[in-house]
């Protein structure tokens, strides 16, 4: 327990020290990985929005089912509902539809407007609900395709165009992470290594007396996961800082605006998950920086 205690304060002071030395480019590197993690999350939680966005006008658009005359709509909503992407069927019967229209055109006598008509000129209705937006296209095929469908309409324009900015969004960010991402690994790559050049005299005694090369170089690599951490830890303080700010502004707006604002809010999961990956990802770059830093001495 001693012997931990002691390699465990060794390898603090030495983190520490390592740090001290390393001085504006410390901050160089925490700033760097700062940026990078705060355009991750702000990327990453936009993407979250966008998907319950979509999930949600999913949930909300109707696919309407018209069928071919003689068809009872009770027929066939439960093969209907029997397919895995639906999350609802509402069966809509010609006479109460006929009525409904009757009532809307302000027509009192609905059997006189029927007569003169020759009877019903309207066809049973199916009204589906999908569970995920991008899968209302394919149910349309679907019921297209069944025996005793004759047209099946519905309106996703909006929904493809939402789809598309989350796309979008998904490559830009992709890209643009890709690169601060490289940016900060060699931020940290050079802090690193500017650290071990000012102390080789130290790392050259520590050689001649027997010490290993994990345990010459670990206190650099711990360096490096510190400046991870920091810079983890001061972004997700920027996102949480950001987040707050839009919810109290968002709250000031149209009743519209507010539905959206409670449509993308993050649910516990994400909530959780979110400064999760922040740290992951800070860790990440922090170790990786910090080991192409010392394998370039380790292996001399």
């Amino acid at each position: 327990m001693l012997q931990l205690l002691t390699k465990s304060d060794y390898l603090l002071r030495e983190t520490l020290l390592g740090l001290k030395r390393g001085g504006w480019m410390n901050w160089a590197a925490v700033s760097t990985v700062t940026v990078l993690l705060f355009l991750f999350g702000i990327s990453l939680q936009a993407s979250w929005q966008l998907e319950g966005l979509l999930t949600q006008f999913g949930s909300q658009l109707e696919v309407s089912v018209y069928l071919d005359t003689g068809v009872q709509a009770a027929d066939l909503q439960p093969s209907v509902a029997a397919m895995p992407e639906v999350a609802t069927v509402t069966p809509v019967a010609k006479e109460a539809a006929w009525s409904a229209l009757m009532r809307e055109m302000g027509l009192s006598d609905i059997q006189g407007a029927t007569d003169q008509l020759s009877g019903n000129p309207l066809v049973d209705e199916l009204k589906v609900k999908v569970k995920n937006a991008e899968a209302v296209p394919v149910v349309a095929q679907k019921l297209q395709q069944m025996q005793g469908v004759d047209e099946v309409q519905y309106v996703d324009e909006a929904v493809q165009r939402i789809s598309q900015l989350n796309q979008g969004l998904n490559w830009l960010s992709l890209g643009m992470i890709t690169i601060l991402t490289l940016t900060a690994i060699a931020v940290i790559t050079t802090t690193i290594r500017l650290i071990v050049m000012a102390r080789r005299r130290e790392i050259e005694v520590m050689q001649l007396v027997g010490a290993t090369t994990t345990w010459i170089y670990l206190p650099f690599i711990l360096q490096g996961l510190v400046l991870g951490i920091v810079g983890s830890i001061v972004a997700w303080g920027l996102v949480a800082g950001v987040q707050e700010f839009l919810a109290n502004l968002l709250t000031q707006q149209s009743e519209f605006i507010q539905f959206l604002t409670s449509t993308m809010r993050l649910s516990p999961y994400q909530t959780m998950l979110l400064p999760l990956a922040l740290l992951g990802l800070g860790c990440s770059v922090g170790l990786l920086g910090s080991l192409l830093a010392v394998r370039r001495f380790a292996v001399r």
